[in-house]
């Protein structure tokens, strides 16, 4: 845990709210020493305050004490933009190494290897590209994730893929 990085968070949202550090502290029953402190990344808030803390804050304990971001949740949200950018990287990949760098070839390898397929063939093509962005997703829901159906519905135009991942996406509700 970074306390400097949640300290300047506290300090965000404090100044977001218009607080000042002695207005918070009063709200919490502390001194204003003990908010300069959580500020400058010296303590972290008593666990008897968090809670009250993030009320005052409108935040929640993981993001606070994370600097900002979330880091538990009972499901990650995939997002198809990451989805599709992951297979525009590999691509990548391939144009800044070199499609015959070792590094490159042994990644595609792996990758057809594990999934029994041709990986840079499937990208070739729009509908084969949508295959693939199917697969990660259905495997990221058999893995607890969960994703936005109408972003999922956005980006495909194979009705039949829609269909299967709606399929994987309701087991979850």
């Amino acid at each position: 845990m970074d306390y400097i990085k949640t300290g300047n968070y506290i300090k965000s949202l404090r100044k977001s709210e218009g607080l000042t550090q002695k207005e918070l502290a009063q709200k919490l029953g502390i001194s204003f020493q003990a908010v300069s402190k959580w500020e400058r990344g010296d303590t972290l808030p008593d666990t008897g305050l968090l809670l009250e803390l993030c009320d005052i804050l409108n935040t929640t304990a993981d993001k606070l004490l994370n600097g900002g971001t979330v880091m538990f949740s009972s499901k990650k949200q995939m997002h198809m933009e990451d989805v599709i950018r992951g297979f525009d990287d590999i691509e990548d990949i391939g144009n800044c190494f070199g499609k015959d760098c070792d590094f490159f070839t042994g990644m595609v390898e792996g990758i057809n290897s594990k999934m029994n397929i041709d990986l840079l063939e499937y990208m070739q093509s729009p509908k084969t590209r949508e295959v693939l962005w199917a697969e990660v997703i259905i495997q990221g829901i058999l893995s607890g994730k969960t994703v936005d159906m109408d972003e999922v519905e956005a980006c495909f135009t194979n009705k039949k893929m829609i269909a299967e991942i709606r399929k994987y996406y309701e087991k979850t509700l």
